[in-house]
């Protein structure tokens, strides 16, 4: 089978809905003809010039990323700026971009989902809940046996791909966790939500000094969850590879890969 960039838009759009994205959020396509043919996809959590060049490079029509690269408004695409620039090199190369953000976080399958599947969670539903069941920001569920924190978060740092930052975790190593919240991607807006609050450990992404410390000393006074700190990278990229299957199965023939270039902006950390 033939299909256009057009047809692929459409199957994005029918897996990860962008009714489900954020209002703040600018998912959907970013460059690329709607006639164009496309044999070829990749996907990648960031559009940065390593990714680019892979897409570019391995010919795909198509690079599918799981951050918008124009999430913010901009008034130039010039090329002496980045954002430009892998534009420009996308569009002479006949490759297309296309986003999908938060409307692929809510959906059952989606980023959040795929974390709290690997960790073997089970009762899991959404944190907040979206408009249709079973969808939503962030998971919370429980482990079938309680274990330590510290044990816990060794297997989250062996599920994740490795980065400079590793894990990073306020708690007591020896506490016992049974009820795991998470979510993929920056989710410190949620430190306050109930679910959040009832849970053993959250675990997310992007974590600051305060709002670290001022949940952990509220936990010290009402109770409150240890909390994992990972890379925003590494927790999305999990998500990569069943995107990749889903897209398999609903666009047969198109040839579908993942890419392991890792976009996480750290290089190395120095210890004291």
């Amino acid at each position: 089978m033939s299909y256009s960039l057009a047809d692929v838009t459409a199957v994005v759009h029918e897996l990860w809905p962008l009714s489900g994205a954020e209002a703040w959020d600018a998912p959907g396509l970013i460059s690329g003809d709607p006639a164009s043919p496309v044999d070829s996809i990749l996907l990648a959590v960031d559009a940065v010039f390593d990714t680019v060049e892979e897409a570019v490079e391995g010919n795909a029509d198509l690079l599918l990323v799981h951050h918008p690269l124009l999430l913010r408004g901009v008034t130039s695409v010039a090329e002496d700026g980045y954002k430009g620039a892998l534009l420009a090199r996308l569009i002479r190369a006949d490759c297309a971009l296309l986003a999908a953000h938060t409307n692929a976080d809510v959906v059952a399958d989606g980023v959040s989902d795929i974390l709290a599947a690997l960790l073997g969670l089970v009762d899991v539903r959404p944190i907040t809940a979206g408009v249709a069941p079973g969808t939503g920001i962030g998971r919370v569920g429980r482990l079938e046996e309680p274990v330590p924190l510290g044990h816990l978060a060794r297997s989250v740092a062996d599920l994740l791909p490795p980065t400079a930052s590793g894990v990073r975790v306020a708690g007591d190593y020896a506490g016992m966790v049974e009820t795991v919240a998470l979510c993929g991607g920056a989710g410190d807006s949620l430190l306050r939500d109930p679910a959040v609050v009832a849970s053993d450990v959250y675990i997310t992404a992007d974590l600051r000094h305060h709002p670290v410390s001022e949940a952990r000393e509220q936990a010290r006074l009402g109770g409150g969850p240890a909390l994992m700190d990972v890379s925003h990278w590494a927790s999305e990229w999990l998500w990569l590879e069943t995107a990749a299957v889903e897209l398999r199965r609903a666009l047969p023939g198109i040839r579908v890969s993942v890419s392991d270039i890792r976009t996480d902006p750290w290089d190395f950390v120095v210890m004291q």
